[in-house]
Protein backbone atom coordinates (compact mmCIF):
# COMPACT_ATOMS: atom_id res chain seq x y z
CA UNK A 1 0.00 0.00 0.00
CA UNK A 2 1.67 3.18 -0.97
CA UNK A 3 1.52 6.20 1.23
CA UNK A 4 -0.19 8.52 -1.20
CA UNK A 5 -3.54 6.20 -0.49
CA UNK A 6 -3.55 4.23 2.61
CA UNK A 7 -6.98 4.47 3.51
CA UNK A 8 -7.96 1.49 5.21
CA UNK A 9 -9.99 -0.83 3.11
CA UNK A 10 -13.56 -1.36 3.50
CA UNK A 11 -14.26 -5.12 4.80
CA UNK A 12 -17.85 -6.20 4.68
CA UNK A 13 -18.40 -9.34 7.07
CA UNK A 14 -21.41 -11.91 7.16
CA UNK A 15 -22.60 -9.06 10.46
CA UNK A 16 -22.27 -6.46 8.91
CA UNK A 17 -23.72 -7.11 5.55
CA UNK A 18 -27.17 -8.39 8.08
CA UNK A 19 -26.94 -5.38 10.40
CA UNK A 20 -27.10 -3.36 7.09
CA UNK A 21 -29.87 -4.65 5.50
CA UNK A 22 -31.88 -4.43 8.58
CA UNK A 23 -30.43 -0.58 8.92
CA UNK A 24 -31.52 0.19 5.66
CA UNK A 25 -35.08 -1.81 5.68
CA UNK A 26 -35.50 0.10 9.45
CA UNK A 27 -34.47 3.51 8.01
CA UNK A 28 -34.98 3.60 4.15
CA UNK A 29 -31.73 5.13 3.73
CA UNK A 30 -28.58 4.21 2.45
CA UNK A 31 -25.59 2.68 4.47
CA UNK A 32 -22.59 2.98 2.63
CA UNK A 33 -20.31 1.41 5.43
CA UNK A 34 -21.04 -0.15 8.47
CA UNK A 35 -18.20 -0.72 11.64
CA UNK A 36 -19.46 -3.04 14.19
CA UNK A 37 -17.28 -2.86 17.38
CA UNK A 38 -17.41 -4.34 20.54
CA UNK A 39 -18.76 -1.31 22.10
CA UNK A 40 -21.19 0.08 18.99
CA UNK A 41 -22.13 -0.07 15.66
CA UNK A 42 -21.38 2.72 13.13
CA UNK A 43 -23.08 3.18 10.48
CA UNK A 44 -22.01 5.91 7.04
CA UNK A 45 -25.51 6.81 5.15
CA UNK A 46 -24.96 8.76 2.29
CA UNK A 47 -25.17 12.76 2.11
CA UNK A 48 -27.93 14.17 3.45
CA UNK A 49 -29.38 11.15 4.67
CA UNK A 50 -28.44 11.57 8.33
CA UNK A 51 -31.44 13.42 10.12
CA UNK A 52 -33.81 10.52 8.03
CA UNK A 53 -31.51 7.65 9.32
CA UNK A 54 -31.98 8.45 12.92
CA UNK A 55 -35.27 9.67 12.88
CA UNK A 56 -38.03 11.49 14.32
CA UNK A 57 -36.65 12.07 18.03
CA UNK A 58 -33.87 9.08 17.06
CA UNK A 59 -36.69 6.82 16.81
CA UNK A 60 -34.50 4.27 14.51
CA UNK A 61 -31.23 4.89 16.38
CA UNK A 62 -33.40 3.52 19.57
CA UNK A 63 -35.23 0.28 17.43
CA UNK A 64 -31.48 -0.39 16.14
CA UNK A 65 -29.91 -0.47 19.54
CA UNK A 66 -33.27 -2.45 21.11
CA UNK A 67 -33.31 -5.02 18.07
CA UNK A 68 -28.74 -5.09 18.19
CA UNK A 69 -27.93 -4.61 21.63
CA UNK A 70 -25.67 -2.03 20.93
CA UNK A 71 -25.20 1.66 20.87
CA UNK A 72 -25.68 3.30 17.13
CA UNK A 73 -23.99 5.86 15.99
CA UNK A 74 -25.37 7.55 12.49
CA UNK A 75 -22.60 9.49 10.51
CA UNK A 76 -23.20 11.44 7.11
CA UNK A 77 -20.76 10.55 4.20
CA UNK A 78 -18.89 13.90 2.83
CA UNK A 79 -16.37 14.08 0.35
CA UNK A 80 -14.81 16.87 1.93
CA UNK A 81 -12.49 14.93 4.85
CA UNK A 82 -12.79 17.80 7.47
CA UNK A 83 -16.52 17.68 6.73
CA UNK A 84 -16.73 13.88 7.53
CA UNK A 85 -14.63 14.35 10.74
CA UNK A 86 -16.63 17.21 11.88
CA UNK A 87 -19.74 14.38 10.99
CA UNK A 88 -18.13 11.64 13.05
CA UNK A 89 -17.91 14.19 16.04
CA UNK A 90 -21.42 15.71 15.37
CA UNK A 91 -22.76 14.55 19.14
CA UNK A 92 -19.84 16.75 20.75
CA UNK A 93 -20.48 19.27 18.97
CA UNK A 94 -17.55 19.86 16.49
CA UNK A 95 -16.30 23.50 15.88
CA UNK A 96 -13.46 23.00 13.26
CA UNK A 97 -11.00 20.56 12.24
CA UNK A 98 -7.30 21.00 11.24
CA UNK A 99 -5.81 18.92 8.58
CA UNK A 100 -1.81 18.22 8.17
CA UNK A 101 0.64 16.33 6.98
CA UNK A 102 2.85 15.16 9.81
CA UNK A 103 5.70 13.27 8.47
CA UNK A 104 4.09 10.88 5.68
CA UNK A 105 0.91 10.54 7.71
CA UNK A 106 -2.31 13.03 7.73
CA UNK A 107 -3.31 13.99 10.64
CA UNK A 108 -6.71 15.35 11.94
CA UNK A 109 -7.07 17.46 15.13
CA UNK A 110 -10.68 18.34 15.92
CA UNK A 111 -11.89 20.88 18.10
CA UNK A 112 -15.06 19.69 20.05
CA UNK A 113 -17.37 21.26 23.15
CA UNK A 114 -14.58 21.49 25.63
CA UNK A 115 -17.61 19.61 28.60
CA UNK A 116 -17.79 17.05 25.96
CA UNK A 117 -13.83 15.92 25.12
CA UNK A 118 -14.01 13.66 27.73
CA UNK A 119 -17.07 11.92 26.06
CA UNK A 120 -15.54 12.78 22.68
CA UNK A 121 -12.31 10.71 23.42
CA UNK A 122 -14.04 8.02 25.31
CA UNK A 123 -12.87 5.35 28.32
CA UNK A 124 -9.13 4.55 27.72
CA UNK A 125 -9.26 6.29 24.46
CA UNK A 126 -12.03 3.99 22.63
CA UNK A 127 -14.23 6.50 21.03
CA UNK A 128 -11.28 8.10 19.25
CA UNK A 129 -9.70 5.04 17.95
CA UNK A 130 -12.73 3.66 16.76
CA UNK A 131 -13.70 7.75 14.87
CA UNK A 132 -10.30 7.34 13.76
CA UNK A 133 -11.05 3.89 11.92
CA UNK A 134 -14.13 5.11 10.42
CA UNK A 135 -12.64 8.18 9.25
CA UNK A 136 -9.44 5.81 7.63
CA UNK A 137 -12.01 3.88 5.84
CA UNK A 138 -13.33 6.69 4.13
CA UNK A 139 -10.34 8.62 3.78
CA UNK A 140 -6.73 9.54 3.74
CA UNK A 141 -6.28 10.59 7.61
CA UNK A 142 -4.23 7.93 9.88
CA UNK A 143 -3.98 9.81 12.94
CA UNK A 144 -6.89 11.81 14.74
CA UNK A 145 -6.59 14.09 18.23
CA UNK A 146 -9.05 15.50 20.03
CA UNK A 147 -8.88 19.05 21.95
Amino acid sequence: MSAENSKQEIVLTDDTLRYIALFQQLTHTNAVDCMDTPDKLVFVVEKGQGNIAVGKKGEHVIKLKEITGKNIQVVEYSDDPAQFVMNVFHVYKPQKVVIEKRGDINHATVTVDPELKGRAIGKAGRNLRIARDIVNRHHDIQSLSVE
